[in-house]
């Protein structure tokens, strides 16, 4: 006999077994009430449970052979993540109403309350300057503005939209279609290192699950499922952001998609969005209409044409530089970089920055010019 098990590492036990997913763990708990009472339960009595055939029968009376729960737990302990079950009061509400929430969620770094107002950024990997531009720049007044900002943590413009967060020194959230352990792309261990130490990683699938076509749409219904709403950034026609959005729709949540040029193929998934009603999204503003509740006017900096004063607004020393190495005439990103003396990525992250505290106009072919 081993000693008696939690309900925690009986969730974790169940999470392993194939076949079992959310709503087959949701009618077993109706029929033996708790998690451990599941994994005691004989083959003959488990057949009883409507919905469980004999396969998955057999998968959990045998799931002492068939898993190493000991060993998922060590490296759980060893790895520095820990586990959250639905009753956790940090397991997200949001994604606790959904029809099939995750039985557990692996999480690397924290979960606050305030990310219950969570917005979540998708689109597709394969991206245009402009898709991933946008996605940063939203990102980063999302972030600013105190929302968390959820992706998926693939190439493209899920990157994009955590380092916009992240130079806002704000929240983000990750959801893997892999294992906590596993970096994937392996270009982005840097980025979820940082994203660790700033916000969260977070997935439902066990150590060392590979991506395969199943995971990101089950990744997927995570970042619908815990967030306000979702912003389609940009996304062709056969996107997997697109699928985020239709889950989105299913769970009662708002829709954004953010329009690109009509020749772009890029945003054909976008433009198809808006057809069907998702509301067009061309800047911040558009989101945060969606959610007066959350933002009491107090708390938004003021539109520029309604107070004459420039906001008593804290500048960053590089954001000071970068001011400074403005004028009124229109300047280039590389006279600004010049003039500053600092690293390209410090002066882009401070132009965006003074963008948001609208010092700053950015016009097209990516010239600059003071407010004020």
């Amino acid at each position: 006999m081993h000693s008696p098990m939690d309900s925690r590492e009986a969730f974790v036990a169940l999470n392993l077994i194939e076949h079992v997913g959310p709503v087959r763990v949701r009618q077993l708990l109706e029929h033996f009430g708790e998690a451990p009472a599941i994994l005691q339960a004989s083959r003959s009595r488990l057949l009883q449970v409507r919905g469980i055939g004999a396969e998955t029968a057999e998968a959990i009376a045998n799931w002492e052979k068939g898993i190493d729960l000991a060993g998922e737990l060590k490296r759980i302990a060893e790895f520095g993540c820990h586990v959250l079950i639905q009753s956790d009061p940090d397991y997200p509400p949001a994604l606790r109403q959904i029809y099939d929430p995750p039985v557990v969620l692996y999480v690397k770094g924290n979960l606050l309350p305030a990310d219950k107002n969570a917005v979540a950024l998708v689109g597709s990997r394969l991206t245009t300057h402009y898709g991933q531009e946008t996605a940063r720049k939203l990102a980063y007044q999302l972030a600013y503005l105190g929302v968390t900002v959820v992706s998926g943590g693939a190439r493209g413009i899920d990157t994009a939209a955590h380092q916009g967060a992240l130079s806002a020194k704000g929240r983000t959230i990750a959801v893997l279609g892999t294992g906590i352990n596993l970096v994937f792309p392996p270009e982005n261990a840097e980025l979820f290192a940082r994203i660790t130490a700033s916000g969260a990683l977070m997935t439902q699938f066990p150590f060392n699950r590979k991506a395969d076509k199943q995971s990101f749409p089950i990744r997927n219904r995570i970042v619908a499922g815990m967030s306000l709403g979702t912003v389609v950034v940009e996304a062709n026609l056969t996107s997997g952001a697109l699928i985020t959005a239709n889950m989105a729709v299913e769970y009662g949540r708002q829709v954004f998609a953010v329009p690109g040029r009509i020749d772009s193929p890029r945003s054909k998934g976008c433009h198809d969005l808006i057809k069907k009603g998702a509301k067009l999204c061309e800047g911040v503003e558009d989101i945060l209409s969606e959610f007066e509740y959350l933002f009491p006017p107090s708390n938004r900096p003021p539109a520029g044409g309604e107070t004459g004063e420039l906001p008593a607004l804290t500048l960053s020393e590089n954001e000071q530089k970068t001011y400074y190495a403005l004028t009124r005439e229109e300047s280039s990103i590389d006279e600004v970089i010049q003039r500053s003396g600092l690293p390209s990525s410090v002066v882009s992250v401070a132009l965006l920055g003074l963008e948001m505290k609208r010092l700053v106009r950015q016009l097209p072919g990516k010239l600059f010019v003071k407010n004020t």
